[in-house]
């Protein structure tokens, strides 16, 4: 349509690629393909590129043209062909012919759309030659100009076998097909003819379906521009930033519908609309948060909360009838002996389930790290998403190739993972090694690379991502009659979030009172602990949660226990007031005592007016951006409240260090590069006004 766009899907496949029976390259393996607008509803194009080989199918090519079938066939939405095709191309035809995805597998296509009554409209502008010839004839209007030809076998190759004079316009012309044979239906003088003709035939099929399924609500755009989201992510991969604010900039009006909202808190569930039209999304957080009942919880990792709720929102919006999209952003699945004896295993396989057999629309994108089985959880490729889109930030592997060299060489290093020799020559050839291995793995994770592939469908730019969603989720309710849709009123997601809606967000505090080496409840409830054995403690830290029916509560330290240590904690369930919740080992009030307390958590004499920063999970500890970089802080260096004074590095992600209240740094207690466990003491932040 006028004033309209293409979307252009696999643009980059066989990038880069070299084939030994052509010095050419095959770039976009031969065929656009993409959506397009034709008298407002969204057609399915795919288009043999005569200036490639004559439009010939290369390696890449049948796969290609199958996906877009695909989409087609699970959206149902209408195909339009526009065919100039000389077939396979020869001398890579072992790579394009006989395979499970090869190039006859598009006819099988061909037959499958006309069998779920997707309509297919073919135009024929060339020589369509073998099958070039057979790809338009199963399409329910076939348009062929003049100068087009559709034939099994061209006159060269008759002339050979038959030593017969002939031209292939003479054996398989518009006039032979459209007058005598009946394979076209319409005889055309030209191509804008025949693209006119083409545009008529898409006019009298159903409109789109789109309108009615607003709901009487009209489209509108984010609050937050979708162009802010190249400034949201930072440059390095393992440094984190808000998915809620990545929501805001796609949704219309910057509204969204949090799900679930106090479980599984690494990911983030809800629904929005797009375009005006409902949509389910999934994020990954990042950084390090409270988790109920669990403690520190670490974002771009999938723990068993998370699982059980990603599974539980993708079954409902299934049975809602609701598309969802992924933004993922994912390290991988947490790792350990909790892990396993928690049974993540089978957690996953449950969301591996769910994701195989959803029936309503899925689109994934995969926005920065896509690793390991987390890029499988979160509606990787392998679980067939209708379209998978990558950002020029995507990293797509199983590991990082820093982490991959460590594994190839492990046995060449020591218990630190460092070179395991004292041999000059050894240690060179070692590292030279690993920087190999490290190189490769880091280029092979390029969404160019990827795209190349096939294994991601496009990569687009972060500020056109709103558009693209504009276009997937109006064309997931274009059609009817061929899936669940269920009208809002009576969503299962309205039963889940009266089934689910605790626990709810603290609303309020209560500190435990101290009795000799013993912290007791001030009130009464079930306790969830949120402290782990052995973690220091600072006037004021958050010590757990009680639940007092839908009330729930913050329970913090008192003032004076300021660098004790945390010996054992009372089990999670319902404890009466004055009852102990956390015992201590020895008190040690104020003066360190090096037999009583592990080395970690020691952290010497703390004056009045100075608050201890600790770490909120166990790590390494950095106490500058990049290595050479002058520090964060530096002591007697004064900060504002949430400046960023260290970084702590888990499992590839980076989680910032930050001044609780403005002050003055008057200790730094760790070592660039340390070891750290949850409530280390990193830092002594002394208060502005105060003298000590």
């Amino acid at each position: 349509d006028p004033g309209t766009s293409f979307r252009e899907m696999g643009s980059l496949v066989n990038w880069g690629v070299e084939f030994e029976g052509s010095k050419k390259a095959a770039p976009g393996a031969g065929v656009l393909t993409g959506v397009a607008r034709v008298h407002e509803r969204w057609v399915v194009v795919i288009a043999n590129d005569n200036t490639v080989a004559s439009g010939a199918w290369w390696p890449k090519t049948p796969e290609k043209i199958q996906r877009a079938q695909q989409l087609a066939q699970r959206l149902r939405i209408p195909v339009v062909y526009l065919v100039d095709c000389s077939g396979l191309f020869l001398p890579e035809q072992a790579r394009s012919f006989s395979g499970l995805r090869g190039a006859g597998h598009i006819f099988a296509y061909n037959a499958r759309l006309a069998a779920d009554g997707v309509p297919q409209v073919a135009g024929v502008f060339g020589d369509c030659i073998a099958g070039g010839g057979y790809m338009p004839i199963i399409s329910d209007r076939v348009v062929m100009t003049e100068s087009a030809y559709m034939v099994i076998a061209g006159a060269a190759l008759i002339r050979g076998a038959k030593a017969q004079k002939l031209t292939s316009l003479g054996i398989g012309g518009a006039d032979v097909h459209v007058h005598t044979s009946g394979c076209a239906d319409e005889r055309v003088p030209d191509d804008p003819t025949a693209i006119a003709l083409i545009r008529e035939e898409v006019s009298k099929l159903p409109a789109s379906a789109a309108e009615f399924y607003r709901h009487g609500r009209d489209a509108a755009p984010p609050k937050h521009s979708a162009e802010e989201l190249c400034a949201l992510f930072p440059s390095d991969p393992r440094h984190g930033y808000d998915v809620e604010e990545v929501v805001a900039r796609l949704v219309d009006s910057s509204l969204f519908h949090e799900v679930l909202p106090h479980c599984g808190r690494e990911v983030y569930t809800g629904v929005g609309r797009i375009g005006g039209l409902w949509v389910g999304l999934i994020g990954n957080r990042q950084g390090v948060f409270d988790e109920p009942g669990q403690g520190k919880r670490l974002g771009g990792v999938l723990y068993r909360e998370g699982i059980a709720k990603l599974t539980t929102f993708v079954r409902t919006c299934a049975d809602d009838g609701v598309p969802v999209i992924w933004l993922q952003d994912i390290s991988g699945f947490d790792i350990g002996v909790e892990a396993e004896m928690q049974g993540l295993l089978g957690y996953g396989s449950n969301l591996i389930y769910a994701n195989s057999t959803h029936t309503a629309p899925v689109f994934t994108v995969l926005l920065r790290k896509a690793s390991g089985a987390g890029y499988y959880a979160m509606s990787g490729m392998p679980y067939e998403p209708l379209l998978q889109l990558a950002t020029p930030l995507t990293r797509l592997a199983v590991m990082e190739g820093r982490t991959l060299a460590i594994a190839a060489f492990n046995s060449k290093l020591d218990d630190d993972f460092k070179i395991a020799t004292e041999d000059p020559k050894e240690r060179a050839e070692i590292e030279a090694g690993m920087d190999e291995v490290a190189n490769r793995i880091e280029q092979d994770m390029s969404p160019v690379r990827a795209a190349s592939r096939m294994d991601v469908d496009e990569v687009v730019p972060l500020g056109t991502l709103r558009s693209w969603l504009e276009c997937l989720v109006e064309m997931s309710w274009q059609s009817t009659g061929y899936r669940r849709t269920k009208n809002p009123r009576i969503w299962s997601l309205h039963d889940l979030n009266v089934l689910l809606d605790t626990p709810r967000p603290p609303q309020g505090r209560e500190r435990m009172t101290l009795e000799g080496e013993q912290l007791r409840m001030p009130i009464s409830g079930r306790w969830e602990p949120t402290l782990l054995a052995g973690q220091g403690l600072v006037a004021d830290c958050l010590l757990g949660y009680v639940q007092q029916g839908r009330k729930r509560m913050e329970l913090r330290a008192p003032p004076s226990v300021k660098g004790w240590v945390v010996a054992r904690c009372a089990e999670e369930g319902v404890l009466g007031v004055g009852d102990v919740a956390v015992d201590l080992r020895a008190a040690v009030h104020g003066e360190s005592d090096e037999d009583v307390l592990p080395s970690s958590v020691i952290t010497g004499d703390v004056p009045a007016g100075v608050t201890v920063v600790c770490a909120e999970t166990e790590g390494v500890v950095y106490l500058s951006p990049k290595p050479g970089a002058p520090p964060f802080v530096n002591v007697d260096q004064r900060v504002e409240a949430r400046t960023t004074l260290a970084l702590v590095e888990v499992m590839k992600t980076f989680g910032s260090v930050r001044a609780p209240h403005a002050g003055e740094v008057s200790r730094v207690l760790v070592n660039d590069g340390d070891a750290v466990s949850s409530g280390d003491a990193l830092i002594w932040l002394r208060t502005e006004d105060d003298s000590c």
